[in-house]
């Protein structure tokens, strides 16, 4: 590992434990959990290391493989507010973990992640593995739950991105060789194995070469508008609601929907029904995997993509593209952006017996629309892998 090698640079002796934190991929469900829809996901065989070793003067210092500034904080002295650098949802995990639990010591790290920044959650890998990490050196123990709502309460309240559970989740639960399926309205989840009748699969991941940030994009902006949909619908059908950020479309019955959608905004309308038909291709997308249709359970995740282009209205011009020759080469049985959709990489799920021609065909065609970014763009051939808590 890099990061050990940084460790015994930065310190000189070698560091005492690692972590690893998967990625991971939602094939369906995206842009669902923030208003407590149903996800499926799998976590893959790449994603976040810590090297580290305990300070016991209750010092946190970190520095990242990915980024040059080292950051450096006090368990019991974190800044209130962001510091706008990349160590911010490190810092918010931290004043978290410590609401709940007593903290004296802090840690000396350096992180490494395995593939390039955008679109995998490494942001809530980061922050699962972080904390998994300080909760080993201060000898605590919160449940697998706990750590998640940690990690999105790093994410909303102090970086400000509105995210829901659904990479947590992913990075947490998921098994190798099983889909989780996710009811993000009360956490219930089923692991449901990969049937023995399943054609052969493994997890393609296509770099754009261009990196992003959620909180600098129109992710909140989407969520605002989905939100505001499910608000306007209860207004509209004589419902209760209260607040604002504590009204979700899973609130709305189906029919409420298919009553007053045309009152609706075009904007909002949009948002409300990627909202629903994707709540419906989850459910089906379960079904698919349960019995070993791989194809129709990437069927639904191509389905998944269009729709988050024309009804969430996402989608960077290299994504669309990435997008649009997924759905035309052979091997591939079904993929979409992974993450926001803004900038970063999509996924698919593809035969193994392809995988070679897959990467040519892919790459060639992408970069003969974007020569520029020869160099920075990437393809990367994964499996399925267990979550934070089967490590």
């Amino acid at each position: 590992m890099l990061c050990q090698d940084k460790f015994l640079e930065i310190y000189k002796r070698t560091p005492d434990r690692l972590a690893f934190c998967p990625y991971r991929i939602c094939p369906i469900g995206a842009h669902s959990d923030h208003n407590l829809g149903k996800i499926t996901g799998l976590a893959i065989d790449k994603g976040i290391h810590i090297a580290y070793n305990v300070k016991h003067n209750g010092v946190v210092e970190l520095c990242s493989l990915q980024f040059g500034k080292r950051a450096q904080w006090h368990v019991r002295e974190v800044p209130k507010y962001k510091q706008d650098d990349w160590a911010d949802y490190l810092r918010g995990a931290t004043l978290k973990l410590a609401e709940k639990y007593p903290l004296h010591n802090g840690l000396s790290g350096v992180i490494e992640g395995s593939l390039p920044i955008g679109g995998l959650s490494s942001s809530a890998a980061v922050v699962l593995v972080f904390l998994k990490a300080l909760c080993d050196v201060n000898d605590v123990h919160p449940e697998p739950l706990e750590l998640i709502m940690m990690s999105v309460g790093a994410e909303n309240e102090y970086v400000g991105v509105n995210s829901g559970k659904l990479d947590q989740s992913c990075e947490m639960y998921s098994r190798a060789n099983h889909l989780l399926y996710l009811d993000t309205s009360n956490d219930k989840y089923e692991l449901i194995p990969t049937s023995p009748f399943m054609k052969p699969y493994k997890i393609a991941i296509f770099f754009s070469g261009v990196e992003r940030t959620l909180a600098g994009s129109k992710f909140n902006m989407r969520v605002d508008e989905c939100r505001s949909a499910a608000y306007a619908l209860a207004a509209f059908a004589g419902m209760e609601y209260g607040k604002f950020n504590e009204t979700n479309m899973r609130d709305i019955p189906r029919s409420v929907y298919d009553e007053f959608r045309d009152r609706l905004p075009l904007n909002w309308r949009l948002r409300a029904e990627h909202w629903f038909t994707e709540f419906d291709r989850v459910q089906q997308g379960a079904e698919a995997w349960r019995r070993g249709d791989i194809e129709e359970y990437g069927r639904l995740s191509f389905e998944s993509g269009r729709s988050s282009i024309y009804n969430w209205e996402t989608g960077s011009p290299e994504l669309k593209t990435l997008y649009d020759i997924m759905t035309h080469t052979e091997g591939i049985y079904g993929g979409r952006f992974s993450g926001a959709g803004f900038k970063g990489c999509c996924m698919a799920l593809i035969n193994p017996e392809y995988a070679d021609t897959i990467r040519q065909k892919v790459g060639e065609e992408y970069l003969h629309v974007f020569p520029a970014l020869q160099g920075k763009y990437s393809v990367h051939i994964c499996d399925s892998a267990d979550g934070l808590m089967f490590q």
